[in-house]
């Protein structure tokens, strides 16, 4: 619990590209390994304006610099599958930021180093000595990752990055650490020197260092923590730029990007807006002490016991806690002397602590909460899993159970006792064992097969847990499921959720009565989550029903939740709010649930007061490029000819960046961003906008219409398209809610709107195409926005498989992938409560940017 897996993804060295040689080797070996197939770029959801590779998994963008009239994309990439791995910088060029030629493998993996994020500069004074003056080489400055050790190295070009070299000195820098990476190199020209931003990852620090050449490194300062630290902090960024555009005022920029713990979720870029002198960074937004809301205290756990709430179960033990509950460490936040804390008996205790009856007299219910992740599910139950006869439960001395067979990694095995090694604890199952195939970590590939039986029932119910990894799969994602094998045929099939607690699910099998069946258990991923467990398979004639795992403070109408949170899997406590205001007069009730027995199995909260005004947690008050769930990793070009700061993010989230349903590549960049600085309510922010060289793709024809009334519901419109660019001038007058639908049809929509009793733009995905892959992509996401004189202005960029939203020139920014039908390509007015009036509206379609392969 104590610990952090960054990115929490496994960086196996699986050294596939060779042994180590001699340093300073020319760095080739990889091409014919990354070399690509032919492709129409025209597959479901290939981005048809934003960078992919040909194939293969690709993540942060790396190494952007500008040299000899071409714009240099390098990023992190897996030249051997479609999941993390082997990683290498892969390499594309374009010379207008549109279209984009694909490059062999830069700088491969060698042996037991994988090449990690970091930057690329030119040494135009050849201050390294790794070229010449006349002809300067290309310096990519990289994290060399190895078990245990990150620690920055160098390697060069000088063929206009076509071929790179590692240095024979490497690394550069090392301190010993193994959280310690993602370096952005940048000439600081008052002190005619390099200065390095680097990521202290787990202690949420950037650090600052000097070179006079690149090969000798003095740390200056650091900076942080400060603001989000909910995860890693990775790939900083620190540049000037003008404020509202003035020669006489100009501010630093350091980019911080986290993960998890991003506004949307998962990962996320935040920003600091500040002065730098060469040595140290000051922040001006960095946060200080949060005073909320005031209102009426309704419980802040201050006495021995509950008072008048009520227990069940042993998680919350028999009053409040003075902070940790022994053996927890680390819990802060909470307000006064205790708190409620579901701790007890570790992540094992499960539990409600509900409060008595109250009327809702004010808008919002205000408080703090930490601990766990786990929302809670509607769909779920706490009813038990109904009778009926168990097939297996693998409750044996040796192997799976009579007639069962294992094969490959899994062969001559014995059903494990639970958790293995330094696996996550696993929980759920019932009886002492069940089927883990986290044999050999997530190595072990194979099948346990069931003997035949017939289908009796109308439902085999069983748990599950795991990898989320659906069959059949493809080479990049291979399955972890457990299937229904009848006629040769694989009928059924469930995956896990990418969890050690395993939980209930059911198959409707009354079609199939009087068929011979069998069970197939497969493990064919070596990935993240590359393993599954199940247990207690059971012939029953009712379905067993998901149960509960929430950690989640839930609002209780008529006994009904009609409000929930739940932590953030931290012990700090932060504020959250629920906006209360249709629900004033009503009868409620407020209850905390643990129903989980994995990790982070545990709810801590405090301080309920009902207020008029909403409190705002850390991540709300921090600064943000993007309130969607899909940019990360954002990184800026050095040397751009012109002056402008241009940034490219990854367009992925790590909360799924491995399931998302493309084939044969997997993730793209955003497109490129043009930054500024902007004046906003008496402070400096950042603001983004797309960068001009995108209007070469615009057809020649737009759809335009001005001062049109939007009436309640749904009004389409007579364009169609699957790459678009839409502007939007919209005035909400008395709808709630007023926007656009895109990518409309066959029941699927991406609903951009904006929200005029939160002040918030918002992009709803939950309808927008294929959303099953992850339990945490369907969802909405919302950013703070003022609609100046009720009128809210709109930039979106619609692509195959994304959507991004840039508000009020660039004040706020969404980006949020999407995987809609290729039918559904819609576009709709909607105004909800009222109506609203489009003062201006033009659409136009986008050309495909088209990417060629490897020409160098």
């Amino acid at each position: 619990m104590n610990g952090v897996r960054t990115r929490d993804l496994p960086r196996r060295l699986m050294g596939a590209v060779g042994a180590v040689a001699a340093a300073a080797i020319m760095l080739v070996g990889a091409a014919s390994a990354a070399a690509q197939s032919p492709t129409s770029y025209q597959e479901p959801f290939r981005p048809q304006f934003h960078y992919t590779p040909a194939k293969n998994w690709m993540n942060d963008p790396n190494g952007l610099v500008y040299y000899k009239g071409e714009y240099h994309l390098f990023y992190q990439y897996n030249p051997f599958g479609s999941q993390w791995g082997h990683m290498s910088w892969g390499h594309a060029v374009s010379r207008d930021l549109v279209h984009w030629r694909e490059l062999p493998v830069a700088i491969p993996e060698m042996g037991d180093e994988m090449v990690f994020s970091g930057s690329a500069v030119v040494d135009k004074a050849n201050t390294s000595g790794l070229g010449t003056k006349a002809n300067p080489p290309m310096v990519a400055i990289y994290t060399a990752a190895r078990p245990g050790s990150q620690a920055q190295a160098l390697a060069y070009s000088t063929d206009r990055g076509r071929t790179f070299k590692r240095y024979s000195g490497n690394p550069v820098l090392d301190i010993g650490s193994g959280e310690f990476r993602d370096p952005k190199v940048f000439w600081y020209a008052p002190e005619h020197e390099w200065r390095m931003v680097v990521s202290k990852a787990l202690e949420h620090k950037i650090a600052i260092y000097s070179s006079p050449n690149l090969k000798q490194w003095t740390h200056l300062s650091d900076f942080g923590p400060a603001n989000a630290t909910g995860g890693a902090w990775e790939c900083p960024d620190l540049f000037p730029l003008k404020v509202d555009g003035s020669r006489r005022k100009t501010k630093w920029v350091m980019i911080v990007n986290v993960n998890p713990g991003g506004i949307a979720g998962g990962s996320g870029a935040q920003y600091f807006v500040g002065d730098f002198d060469g040595t140290t960074f000051h922040a001006d937004n960095e946060l200080g002490s949060y005073t909320p809301p005031s209102g009426d205290l309704f419980e802040g756990f201050e006495g021995s016991t509950y008072g008048a709430w009520t227990t069940t179960g042993d998680a919350f033990g028999d009053g409040p806690a003075a902070g940790n509950v022994p053996p927890q460490g680390g819990v802060a936040g909470y307000l006064g002397k205790g708190l409620a804390n579901s701790f007890h008996n570790e992540d094992r205790g499960t539990g409600t602590l509900t409060s008595p009856s109250f009327t809702i007299s004010r808008s919002y219910l205000n408080f703090l909460v930490g601990g766990g992740n786990h929302p809670h599910d509607p769909a779920t139950s706490d009813a038990p899993a109904p009778a009926g006869t168990v097939f297996a439960d693998f409750e044996v001395p040796e192997g799976y159970g009579a007639g069962w067979t294992a094969t490959g990694t899994f062969a001559g095995t014995t059903a494990p006792h639970g958790t293995i090694g330094d696996q996550l604890p696993v929980s759920g199952y019932v009886g002492s064992q069940l089927v883990n195939t986290f044999i050999d970590h997530d190595n072990g590939t194979g099948h346990i097969t069931s003997p035949d039986f017939t289908i009796t029932a109308d439902y085999i119910n069983f748990l599950i847990g795991g990898g989320s990894h659906p069959y059949p799969g493809d080479a990049g994602n291979p399955p972890t499921a457990v299937n229904l094998v009848v006629d040769g045929q694989v009928v059924r099939s469930s995956t896990g959720h990418e969890s050690e607690t395993l939980n209930w699910t059911n198959w409707d099998v009354s079609a199939l009565k009087g068929k011979t069946a069998h069970i197939d258990i497969v493990d064919e991923n070596t990935g993240g989550w590359g393993h599954i467990n199940a247990d207690q398979f059971t012939f029953s004639n009712e379905p067993a029903s998901p149960r509960s795992t929430e950690t989640a403070v839930n609002l209780l109408v008529g006994g009904k939740v009609v409000r929930t949170a739940t932590g953030p899997n931290s012990e700090q406590l932060d504020w959250t709010s629920w906006n209360l205001a249709d629900l004033v007069g009503q009868t409620a009730q407020i209850q905390l649930v643990d129903r989980n027995t994995g990790g982070w199995g545990h709810l801590l909260a405090d301080n309920f007061a009902f207020a008029d005004r909403p409190a705002q947690s850390v991540l709300q008050r921090s600064s943000w490029m993007d309130y969607g769930k899909d940019f990360y990793a954002a990184a800026t070009y050095n040397d751009v000819p012109d002056g402008r700061r241009i940034a490219i993010g990854w367009m992925n989230n790590w909360n799924y960046a491995g399931a998302i349903p493309t084939d044969p590549w997997r993730s793209a960049m955003s497109v490129p961003r043009e930054l500024g600085l902007k004046t906003v309510d008496g402070r400096a922010q950042l603001v983004q906008r797309p960068v001009r060289e995108l209007r070469s793709l615009r057809a020649h024809r737009s759809f335009t219409q001005r001062h049109r009334t939007i009436p309640q519901g749904t009004t389409p419109l007579p364009v169609h398209g699957k790459a678009l660019e839409i502007k939007a001038d919209l005035r909400i007058r008395s709808a709630k809610l007023a926007g656009l639908k895109v990518r409309t049809g066959s029941g699927e929509e991406t609903v951009i709107g904006y929200d005029r009793q939160a002040g918030e733009l918002y992009v709803d995905r939950t309808r927008s195409g294929r959303v099953d892959f992850s339990g945490d992509f369907a969802g909405v996401q919302r950013a703070p926005l003022a609609a100046r004189h009720g009128k809210v202005h709109l930039r979106i960029l619609v692509d195959w498989s994304s959507v991004e939203v840039f508000a009020d020139r660039g004040q706020r920014v969404i980006t949020d992938q999407i995987f809609p039908s290729a039918t559904s390509d819609g576009v709709e007015l909607f105004a909800d409560g009222g109506t609203a009036t489009l003062d201006s509206l033009k659409i136009r379609r986008l050309r495909s940017s088209g990417v060629t392969a490897h020409r160098r």
